[in-house]
């Protein structure tokens, strides 16, 4: 089974000045939560007790289903009263609206399993939303980098860090982008997983992580030898600041409490992308996540191993990775093929 290639010897670096006390950055305020309807609020319990929904999970149901109840007081409905043709027209109204195929699916989906849990629950009699139909899509195919884009990414995310004479607090952030990319890209895991790695992960046999998924399950992810590195100079350079010891998380925030988020992630990666001249829009952790199952496929990785590697609970979300590479190789026939011109 491929890996991605293995980071270049590193020359070792002068050991930066210490930083000087960050003053504390307020962080902006987050905006009250709009009150939860009573019966959303009971089926949001229901998802995180009983399917081990997590916060973003919860978030994203709690704002789709917002929207709902906003759109059937309007018209003197509640989730408990309204009937199918007031769910049908609201999913019309989003698509007036300009919302998406998939973003409507997605808020129907929503809408049908709280359905479903107020029947269950005695709250209705009857499902409205059992015989609604979703709108028709394609199911859009992954972005994918190329092993040759990945490679310009750490490249690049290396140089960063190893540039001279830049501040302490400056190299200590380009190296927790080093180990960030290294280890998306060696281990495929959701960007909110690794944010939300406890320090002790660190700890334990460093060839692999202990990671809790979607779901609360666990599973192991292994680290290559490239990832290794990064980890360790990522750590030592924690150490050396002053900031491992005691921390909570593997990447505690800089100017806060707590970890560093998803979103930050994201930015410094797009940010990363730019000065890689790759395009933005190409780049995030879940492509990264998609090029780490794509690449071990098109080195031979048997879909069942990738699938367990991913945290699927559902072989069928791996496939989506083989039309991926079938679509890929249609192109390379298309592009390359002397006689794909003829006939």
């Amino acid at each position: 089974m491929g890996r991605p290639p293995k980071a270049p010897g590193r020359r070792p670096s002068a050991t930066p000045a210490k930083p000087a006390p960050a003053r504390p950055r307020r962080g902006r305020p987050k905006a009250p939560r709009a009150p939860v309807d009573r019966h959303v609020a009971l089926f949001l319990d229901m998802i995180a007790a009983e399917r081990g929904a997590g916060p973003n999970t919860t978030d994203a149901y709690a704002r789709d289903l917002a929207d709902v109840v906003a759109r059937l007081a309007a018209v003197g409905r509640t989730v408990t009263t309204a009937r199918t043709e007031d769910f049908r027209s609201y999913l019309a109204g989003l698509a007036a609206r300009g919302f998406e195929p998939t973003s409507v699916a997605r808020k129907l989906s929503a809408i049908r399993q709280l359905c479903r849990f107020l029947q269950a629950e005695g709250h209705r009699k009857d499902d409205p939303a059992a015989t609604i139909e979703g709108p028709r899509r394609g199911r859009a195919l992954p972005k994918i980098l190329s092993v040759a884009e990945v490679d310009r990414l750490l490249d690049t995310a290396r140089a960063l860090a190893a540039r001279a004479e830049q501040p302490a607090g400056e190299r200590l952030r380009a190296l927790r982008l080093v180990c960030l990319v290294e280890v998306l890209y060696a281990t495929g895991l959701r960007v909110s997983e690794l944010v939300a790695l406890p320090a002790a992960a660190a700890r334990r046999d460093e060839r692999m992580l202990v990671v809790r998924g979607k779901g609360a399950k666990e599973r192991m992810v292994i680290l290559n030898e490239a990832a290794r590195a990064a980890m360790k100079e990522w750590l030592a350079a924690l150490a050396e600041a002053g900031r491992h010891a005691g921390a909570k998380w593997l990447f505690p925030s800089f100017s806060e409490s707590g970890h560093l988020t998803r979103q930050h992630a994201a930015r410094e990666l797009k940010d990363l992308a730019v000065s890689a001249g790759l395009r933005p829009d190409k780049v995030s952790p879940h492509v990264l996540r998609h090029a780490f199952a794509s690449h071990l496929l098109q080195n031979g990785a048997d879909l069942r191993s990738v699938q367990m590697l991913l945290g699927h609970a559902d072989i069928a979300t791996t496939q989506i990775y083989t039309h991926v590479l079938e679509e890929r190789l249609k192109s390379l026939v298309r592009d390359l093929h002397p006689l794909a011109d003829e006939g």
